[in-house]
């Protein structure tokens, strides 16, 4: 019987189980479900003759007990040190975490039987991306951190519109998950197979861009494109170093960056940012805008958490120059609870690079879709539909005739009047409204207290009752 992709997901995901007597982590189990998966790939998908012979799928299925730990490890040495290209790259590095040899038979057996042929036809990278969203959702895995939820990603690029011969990047790439999204629109909106030849090249080749800088993470994004027949143009560098500054003449950025501050309050190695600081989205955010080209039509939609909005100092300047150097006509404010790391307070900002750097933005648009809003989690998942009216207020011809109560426009005149503060735009909360009505606070505690006492006596004749 022929399996769908979210039961090959579940089926290669329960058997971390298998090695959790071996002390493998989510994350560790991850890359060795990569490391093995990807001669199984190589096979389904004719890409062997890319493998140096005698470490393909069938020498490694072919093996038992002791020797086949021993050829395992020869041939993660052999693919990372031997192999070139997007192999090189997916088992730089790699060492195995099982101990036992008859775990990771195991796993082979059970990847081996696995029916290919449906999941080939829904697509291999679906079933990958399937993989990387359990493990950002198991808490344990930390991984949570990397991982943009599918549907926010999906109507960032949709807003954004990439084309056909543009260059996206994406300078903190995590498993490259809008780069992916960014390739799904594309194939959709155009027939490939009119494209010219040097289209083709570029959809190859010049397209996309990422950069990643944790090592096992840069793993799971070149082996998420290879899935998904994307050229791998993914670095494993910091975008916060001099690396970054070859970041440049891009039409369409896309990102997510990490959260948090550099360790140890270190600065960017950077030269080019006019604002470096600690704060590591800022140094993100000035790396953004400073990557787009200025012929024109170059565009960003970035997730960054509340503190850019309001931090005074470097925040401030660094706003005032994003507003100076582009038009930030959008700030959508989004709910919390959508990210694996709780009560993150996160927002997207949608800005286009100016021809000039001066006075770009005008006006800015916010949407507020974090004020009454359900509390998202297990139980009420996050999705698109959420974004219906968000996207009905961006795409409109004329904003001003939109009338939704989460939409406000403000000027950047009254922006610099509140010391160029964007923390704005949201709507009242009615949990606060409503919180006037509950009376004078010596009477709640009163009637908390009156509870309290009847709830001790219930408690006391429960306890009573059992003895």
């Amino acid at each position: 019987m022929a399996l769908s992709t979210q039961e090959i997901v579940n089926k290669l995901w329960n058997l971390c189980n298998v090695l959790r007597d071996d002390g493998i982590t989510y994350h560790q189990y991850l890359n060795e479900l990569t490391f093995i998966l990807f001669l199984k790939m190589a096979e389904e998908t004719d890409y062997n003759d890319k493998l140096p012979e005698g470490y393909r799928w069938e020498d490694l299925k072919q093996k038992e007990g002791v020797e086949l730990a021993t050829f395992y490890r020869q041939l993660l040495l052999k693919l990372g040190t031997e192999s070139t290209g997007n192999i090189q790259k997916i088992y730089n590095n790699a060492q195995t975490s099982i101990q036992e040899p008859a775990n990771l038979r195991k796993i082979i057996k059970h990847i081996d039987e696995l029916d290919w042929f449906e999941a080939k036809d829904e697509g291999l990278g679906e079933m990958y991306e399937g993989l990387l969203e359990k493990n950002a959702s198991e808490k344990k895995s930390g991984a949570g951190q990397y991982f943009t939820p599918r549907p926010l990603i999906n109507v960032m690029v949709r807003l954004m519109e990439p084309k056909v011969g543009e260059r996206l990047n994406d300078p903190a790439c995590g498993t490259y998950g809008f780069m992916i999204a960014a390739h799904h629109y594309i194939l959709k909106h155009n027939n490939i197979y009119n494209l010219s030849e040097a289209q083709n090249t570029h959809l190859q080749t010049e397209q996309y861009s990422g950069c990643e800088l944790v090592g096992d993470t840069h793993r799971l994004a070149m082996m998420n494109a290879f899935l998904h027949g994307m050229g791998g143009n993914i670095d494993l560098q910091d975008s916060l170093s001099s690396y970054g500054e070859s970041i440049k003449n891009k039409d369409l950025v896309l990102a997510n960056p990490p959260f948090g501050t550099k360790k140890g309050g270190d600065r960017p190695t950077r030269t080019d940012l006019v604002y470096p600081t600690s704060n590591k989205q800022l140094n993100f955010l000035q790396g953004i805008y400073r990557s787009l080209h200025t012929r024109g039509g170059a565009r960003a939609a970035v997730v960054l958490p509340d503190n850019v909005l309001f931090e005074d100092g470097d925040g401030q300047n660094v706003r005032k120059d994003l507003m100076e150097k582009c038009n930030l006509h959008t700030i959508l404010r989004l709910p919390t609870g959508i990210f694996y790391a709780a009560g993150v307070k996160t927002n997207v900002l949608f800005f286009e690079r100016g021809k000039t750097d001066k006075a770009n933005t005008k006006n800015v648009w916010f949407y507020d879709m974090r004020t009454n809003m359900p509390k998202f989690g297990k139980r009420t998942p996050f999705t698109e539909s959420y974004f219906e009216d968000f996207e009905k207020a961006y795409t409109a011809k004329d904003r001003n005739k939109i009338k939704d109560k989460r939409f406000s426009c403000i000027s950047r005149d009254t922006i610099a009047k509140k010391n160029d503060t964007l923390d704005l735009g949201l709507i009242a909360d009615d949990s606060i409204t409503k919180a006037e009505d509950i009376g004078e606070p010596t009477d709640i505690a009163k009637e908390a207290l009156t509870e309290l006492n009847s709830i001790t006596k219930e408690l006391n004749a429960i306890i009573k009752a059992l003895n």
